[in-house]
């Protein structure tokens, strides 16, 4: 597995911010991330400045926020918003959330016999995937200023061949615009080990990882059990390289979203933990979601997105990797290389486990 930063676009990032609008939701959202995060509030104002709200804001959210934390330069700010915002609608009213039963957890010797029982099919996973092409549509924004105002720095779309087992990717658009390039060619944060290579050095008996069930969660309709684990540092295959100059082995914690009825992975995160204060980039994540694909009429569980987040002082970089068009490789296959609308949030966003 693999991580790069370049640092790359900072004259287009650094411009004067555009305006922002928001609900009254999305500001407390954003206000309440800041405190928790520790920006100063000098910076949290000034953004605020190019705030506009789509609904009314009142004294009593501004007092919440007060009350959390928010700063008397934030408070300012977003008392200039509900000064501006008075003869807008109100905010629509937050619907009381309705508790399930609660599923019990699965006993000890299940939960074991699940592991294991993922672990034989990441250790196999790649064998039983067909040859096959797909577009990955990568788009990759950055934030100089760490508070997660995001420009999109770029949009590259490529062609990947799997084959025997081997990834080969290629770049045909780069902002909708035919090139003919390598991923390396263009630069940038990027990162490999999408097709099974993650997963499998997870589960690697060497590796020595540590499970843990956590709760029951459930993605795209399917109930999954949600997992817990560790890798130590010095059993870990992780690589974060800085501008092809430095690189960091970290260890690393993260879940994994098993589905209840096949026992196969639907999502796997991993957290860089314990990186050497002095390496350049200061954090760094990735969330892999896996969904079933159609290929030749036979189904398969196939990545289906991608998301990598780094930080580097306070400048922020995120790609949004997504994989779209699965055809069986042969020379009859054919696909029509654009750049597809980006997926819906709902489609990765985990759902509560009783529906």
């Amino acid at each position: 597995m693999g991580l790069r930063l370049a640092v790359l676009g900072l004259a287009l990032v650094a411009a004067a911010p555009a305006q922002q609008r928001l609900t009254v939701k999305q500001l407390v959202e954003f206000v309440l991330s800041s405190i928790e995060l520790e920006h100063p509030d000098r910076q949290v104002a000034g953004f605020l400045k190019n705030v506009i709200l789509s609904e009314r804001l009142d004294d009593r959210t501004i007092e919440s926020l007060q009350g959390r934390g928010a700063g008397p330069r934030t408070v300012e700010a977003l008392r200039r918003l509900r000064d501006a915002s008075q003869s807008l609608p109100p905010p629509e009213p937050v619907k009381p959330e309705q508790k399930a039963p609660v599923r019990p957890p699965p006993p000890p010797e299940e939960q074991q016999r699940i592991i294991e029982e993922v672990r034989e099919y990441a250790l196999n996973y790649t064998r039983r995937l067909p040859d096959f092409i797909c577009v990955q549509v990568t788009r990759r924004y950055a934030d100089p200023s760490g508070l997660e105002f995001w420009r999109r720095l770029d949009t590259v779309t490529a062609r990947v061949s799997y084959f025997e087992q081997k990834e080969d990717y290629k770049v045909i658009l780069l902002n909708d615009r035919p090139v003919d390039l390598t991923m390396d060619d263009v630069g940038g944060s990027t990162s490999t080990g999408e097709f099974g290579t993650l997963l499998k050095e997870i589960f690697e008996p060497e590796t020595e990882a540590s499970f843990r069930w956590l709760r029951w969660g459930r993605l795209r309709g399917r109930l999954t059990h949600v997992y817990e684990y560790r890798v130590r540092k010095d059993k870990s295959k992780w690589t974060i390289t800085w501008e092809r100059k430095l690189s960091t082995v970290p260890a690393y914690n993260g879940l994994i979203y098993v589905d209840h009825d096949t026992l196969q992975v639907l999502r796997v995160t991993l957290q860089a933990q314990d990186i050497p204060p002095d390496f350049p980039i200061q954090e760094a994540g990735t969330v892999l979601d896996y969904d079933y694909v159609d290929i030749a009429g036979h189904q398969y569980l196939l990545p289906l997105k991608f998301a990598m987040r780094m930080r580097q002082g306070r400048l922020l970089v995120k790609n949004d990797v997504e994989f779209r068009m699965y055809r069986k490789f042969g020379a009859e296959a054919v696909i029509t290389f654009e750049t597809p609308e980006p997926l819906s949030e709902e489609v990765t966003t985990e759902q509560p486990p009783q529906e």
